[in-house]
C-alpha cells in the first residue's frame, strides 16, 4: 500500500508505522514509569512461538544505564572501524537517554522444545533457537511502535550484538541467543526518514 493512499493516511496503526524513526539524541525530560510500563505491556503482547513468551525485559536508569554506556565505550576500542565508531555512538545514546530497555531471551523455549521434539537434537535446537529470536524481535518491534504512538523516541542498537555476552553478563542475565538494547526518551530532533526502496522491487507475486 502506498503511504499516500487515503486508507493508509486514515489508519492510526499504519500512521504510527510510517512515523517511526530511529532517534539517537534525547532531551533531558524524564520518561514516567507508567509510560515505560505501557511500552513493556505492548512488547509482552507480541506473538511468540508456542506462546512461550521466552523473553525478559530489563529497565535501566541512572547508574546502571551509565555503567552500560561505559562498558560499551571501553569495548569499542577493541574493534576496528566502523564497528568502533558505531559502538561509541551507541554508548552516547545509552548515556543520553532517560531510560534504557534491554530485551533478552530466557532460553526456555530452546530447552523445553529440544526435549519435546523427537528429532535430531541439533536440528531441534536450531529450530527453537530461531523461533526464540523471532519472538523476541517481534516484542522489540511492538515496543518501538508503542513508543512512537506515545510521542517517545527509540533506537534499536543492533551494533551491541558484537558484545552480546558481555552485555548479558552486565545485566546479570544468562548467555542467550538474543539481546537488544533500546534507549527511550523524548526526541531532541525530529529524526530523518530514510529513503525506502520501491515496493515493486521487493515483492514477487506467485499466482499458480
Amino acid at each position: 500500500m502506498d503511504p499516500s493512499d487515503p486508507v493508509f493516511s486514515a489508519n492510526e496503526t499504519l500512521q504510527t508505522i510510517k512515523r517511526r524513526r530511529s532517534i539517537r539524541l534525547f532531551t533531558k525530560q524524564e520518561v514516567p514509569d507508567d509510560l515505560i510500563r505501557i511500552l513493556l505491556q505492548a512488547a509482552n503482547e507480541a506473538p511468540s512461538a508456542h506462546n512461550q513468551q521466552s523473553w525478559r525485559f530489563i529497565v535501566m536508569r541512572d547508574r546502571k544505564k551509565l555503567g552500560l554506556a561505559h562498558l560499551t565505550t571501553i569495548r569499542s576500542a577493541e574493534f576496528p572501524r566502523p564497528a568502533s565508531t558505531l559502538l561509541r555512538m551507541a554508548a552516547r545514546s545509552i548515556a543520553g537517554a532517560p531510560a534504557v530497555i534491554a530485551v533478552a531471551n530466557t532460553g526456555d523455549l530452546i530447552r523445553h522444545g529440544t526435549q519435546l521434539f523427537k528429532v535430531e537434537k541439533e536440528m531441534a535446537h536450531d529450530f527453537f533457537r530461531t523461533m526464540e529470536i523471532q519472538s523476541s524481535a517481534a516484542a522489540v518491534e511492538n515496543l518501538l511502535l508503542a513508543a512512537t504512538s506515545l510521542g517517545l523516541a527509540t533506537v534499536w542498537l543492533g551494533i551491541l550484538y558484537l558484545i552480546k555476552d558481555e552485555v548479558l553478563e552486565f545485566l546479570e542475565e544468562p548467555k542467550g541467543e538474543f539481546m537488544a538494547v533500546v534507549p527511550v526518551g523524548y526526541p531532541s530532533t525530529p529524526g530523518h526518514r530514510p529513503q525506502k526502496q520501491p515496493l515493486g522491487i521487493k515483492v514477487r507475486h506467485i499466482d499458480y
